[in-house]
């Protein structure tokens, strides 16, 4: 009888280590799949999970950065409209051919997005720390500026890359593939891969996690809190860029109907992954996870025909409310 019950509370101590946080994710995941593939057999075919994975992409790597603004107890709202700017900015810049060799001239916008990103990110964390106004109302701000800078380049319409030389060199930074797999599946690893190190094995990863947990105490340690913040800031810039790399040469346009909705996904991604919204944990993969979620979701009412498509915003939404109460929840259980 003795054994019986170290036997139960061995298994309950065992459960207790399990971060059902962490799990939870890959768990739906798992449902998802399950269910796509009792809809339509050839949601389970490996091109269209794919297809799926590579139009996730561009979620997934503001997502990455928006875990770490939440994971430090922040929160960007203007990441939507600084994709429309900084695309906008890049295809004009790709637009005036100041330099000759169309490899070259796509390298130096490239750069010059990523320089773009970093200034953007770097105005949002100054604003919300120097300004000292909270994240939410100094993000909803840029939010108007990013989407109103982008309305004034465009005059109202599209931003198009006019070189039909550049366009066919720069496709296959979106459309490629390298040893069978989509360019923007391996980008998205790869920058996924370092935030992991940086967050899990840096000191930088500990501080924003402190800081997102109580930044008074944060303070306290010797931490600088206002320069992780803004780090954080600049970070999610820096990954709203690296969307846009990748976004330019899928469309070769961009107006200031680019973008909108997407902070709610990348939120959205970043919740389902398991990341707190009131910061002090932080689950980079768990992000990339809840990035793929949501494009499967959108991926199984196209071929189910049981919910309109129309409804993915709605359908979202939803997601992360259910995503906050489940955190609530295990919370309380913990």
């Amino acid at each position: 009888m003795g054994t019986d019950v170290n036997q139960e509370v061995e298994v309950k101590s065992r459960w207790q280590e399990i971060d059902l946080r962490a799990v939870a994710p890959f768990v739906a995941l798992a449902l998802l799949l399950l269910l796509g593939a009792l809809v339509n057999p050839n949601f389970i075919g490996l091109n269209n999970l794919a297809n799926v994975a590579t139009r996730s992409a561009f979620i997934a790597l503001i997502a990455v950065g928006a875990t770490f603004v939440i994971s430090s107890g922040d929160l960007d709202l203007s990441v939507g409209s600084m994709v429309a700017f900084v695309a906008s900015v890049m295809i004009l810049f790709m637009n005036t051919n100041v330099i000759a060799d169309p490899g070259m001239m796509i390298a130096a916008a490239m750069a010059l997005a990523l320089v773009m990103g970093a200034l953007c990110g770097l105005a949002n964390g100054l604003i919300t720390t120097l300004g000292k106004i909270e994240p939410f109302i100094a993000t909803l701000g840029t939010m108007g500026i990013y989407r109103g800078l982008t309305t004034w380049l465009s005059q109202g319409g599209a931003i198009t890359l006019q070189s039909a030389e550049q366009q066919e060199l720069y496709r296959p930074a979106y459309f490629g593939e390298v040893a069978g797999l989509p360019v923007p599946i391996l980008v998205v690893l790869g920058v996924t891969s370092v935030a992991a190190f940086v967050l899990y094995r840096m000191r930088y990863g500990r501080h924003v996690v402190a800081v997102g947990s109580n930044p008074s105490v944060a303070r306290y340690s010797g931490i600088k809190v206002d320069r992780v913040r803004t780090t954080a800031f600049v970070i999610q810039g820096v990954c709203v860029a690296i969307a846009v790399v990748l976004y330019v040469p899928r469309l070769g346009s961009t107006s200031a109907t680019t973008g909108i909705l997407w902070e709610l996904q990348a939120i959205t991604a970043v919740v389902i992954g398991g990341t707190a919204l009131k910061g002090g944990s932080s689950r980079v993969w768990g992000t990339i996870c809840g990035a793929f979620i949501l494009e499967l979701v959108g991926n199984i009412m196209l071929l189910s025909n049981f919910i309109s498509e129309y409804l993915i915003g709605a359908i979202q939404g939803a997601i992360i409310i259910i995503a906050m109460l489940v955190q609530r929840s295990l919370v309380r259980r913990s």
